[in-house]
């Protein structure tokens, strides 16, 4: 039966047994400042907008849009990079949000460019409108307009 004991000196040289080398590593300071947390399987991905855009529209809410009367503003700004941008209207009041999928025709629209448009709500609440069937009436003068494939009108 004394064999089976463990004695106080039997159970000291395995707690101060000399660690691994791969055991020394994963517990150096050096490695914990340089870890980084497993990237998340969303990084690089963008939030699907709650915009909806012509693709992700409803024909109902097509339907309204097209049947509404058509209003006239100015562009205010647009960023094709961003797709999308601002509508001023003539008669007054708040901005109109434009996106990229609702604007016909071949040329971007420009900071000045006078535009006819119709409106269509925005889900969820349908509080706030965005400009649908947006065309360019009269480009700003002194401008030089790009076309969706990259080419420079002067």
């Amino acid at each position: 039966m004394a064999s089976h004991s463990t004695s106080p000196q039997s159970a000291a040289p395995s707690q101060s047994a000399p660690l691994s080398p791969s055991s020394a590593v994963l517990h150096s300071p050096e490695d914990t400042k340089m870890r980084e947390r497993s990237p998340s399987p969303m990084r690089g991905f963008l939030i699907p907008s709650p915009l909806p855009t012509r693709r992700a529209r409803t024909k109902s809410a097509t339907a309204r849009a097209a049947e509404g009367p058509v209003f006239k503003g100015t562009c205010k700004c647009f960023s094709r990079s961003k797709g999308h941008g601002f509508i001023t209207p003539v008669d007054g009041g708040p901005d109109i949000f434009v996106h990229i999928s609702d604007i016909e025709g071949e040329y971007v629209p420009m900071e000045g460019d006078e535009v006819s448009y119709k409106l269509c709500s925005i889900p969820p609440k349908n509080e706030k409108v965005q400009a649908v069937e947006v065309v360019i009436t009269h480009q700003a003068p002194g401008t030089k307009h790009e076309t969706w494939s990259g080419h420079v009108n002067l």
